[in-house]
């Protein structure tokens, strides 16, 4: 019977939406009251928690027995921030990128994607040795965020944070966003891993699909809520900075933990469609959004961001084949 695992998989991603922008929010207020400067506010605060659904899915499907589910939401999750997130994102208002931190950090989001390709590339599987050097590039990635946010003092995007929280919450009220708002992730998490197993295994699709698909679209719509917000008040380059920061992560510490925790080996149809079609969207997104010496643009304008939704669409077509095959 699929009624529970369906309202399951509904009522968990009504839950994570909201609890997630709820821990956002508090995190950021929180950092914003303890000092911490806008730009590492923006860098690693909002982008880190804005990857938690993600992370926190990751360990309990692994945990449990499902690592497709968490490599499927990950790779999934980067697809949907890119193709879908950005394409709505820049089609109500293009996205124009002048902060220098973001500028430097599409190259890096190109390596690690790269980097963790070549990671199943090479033995066809996601096991202990790869989750880790996974973790190890996470942390080298915080702690340059760390650096950064403390060495510029001025930057587009901190302007933009800083106009964000220009008026934070109490302390209070931002550590009980913060607390609460971590509860429920995790428990709207468990109710989505365990609704979207169990349609899984109703239809005999396997997890992989359930989190390419539904998983990665719940977990990725606290960025949607957020860019769309973002671009409406004119602050395009959050919504850029929560796409990158978060796809950074999925790539490392979300993948890293699936890789540690239930190490295995994974359908070849990951190799040969969905992380070529990740590493393909990431190039597009670099070539759109950096700026040097005549390549790219440095902006995504309406007519790009209509090509990411027309890839969007066609790439869950195909997924709809495959499933059909």
């Amino acid at each position: 019977m699929l009624l529970w695992p369906t309202l399951a998989v509904i009522a968990g991603v009504i839950v994570l939406v909201i609890s997630a922008d709820k821990f956002v929010e508090g995190a950021a207020a929180t950092a914003k009251r303890l000092g911490l400067p806008p730009l590492l506010i923006g860098m690693l605060v909002i982008g880190f928690g804005s990857s938690m659904p993600e992370m926190v899915i990751s360990a309990i499907s692994s945990y449990q027995g499902n690592p497709g589910l968490a490599v499927g939401n990950a790779i999934g999750s980067n697809i949907t921030n890119i193709a879908l997130i950005l394409g709505v994102t820049a089609l109500i208002s293009p996205i124009i990128v002048d902060s220098k931190v973001l500028t430097r950090e599409l190259p890096y989001l190109a390596g690690i994607t790269m980097l963790s390709a070549i990671l199943f590339y090479t033995d066809d599987n996601l096991d202990r040795v790869d989750g880790i050097i996974l973790i190890v590039v996470f942390l080298a990635l915080v702690a340059g965020s760390i650096y950064e946010g403390l060495r510029v003092k001025k930057d587009h995007l901190a302007d933009m944070v800083e106009q964000e929280y220009s008026q934070p919450m109490s302390m209070r009220l931002a550590l009980t966003y913060t607390f609460i708002g971590l509860v429920f992730l995790v428990l709207s998490s468990r109710l989505l891993v365990w609704g979207g197993v169990e349609i899984a295994h109703s239809f005999g699709i396997s997890d992989l699909i359930i989190g390419l698909t539904i998983v990665a679209v719940g977990t990725s719509l606290p960025e949607l809520a957020s860019s769309i917000a973002a671009v409406r008040k004119g602050e395009d380059e959050l919504a850029l900075g929560n796409v990158i920061g978060s796809n950074m992560f999925n790539s490392t510490i979300v993948l890293g933990i699936a890789g540690t925790i239930a190490p295995s080996t994974f359908d070849p149809e990951v190799l040969k469609y969905d992380i070529p079609v990740m590493a393909a969207l990431t190039a597009l997104l670099f070539i759109m959004g950096y700026k040097f010496k005549g390549i790219g643009t440095g902006m995504i304008n309406r007519f790009e961001a209509g090509l990411l939704l027309l890839a969007y669409i066609g790439y869950n077509i195909s997924i709809g084949f495959r499933v059909m095959a």
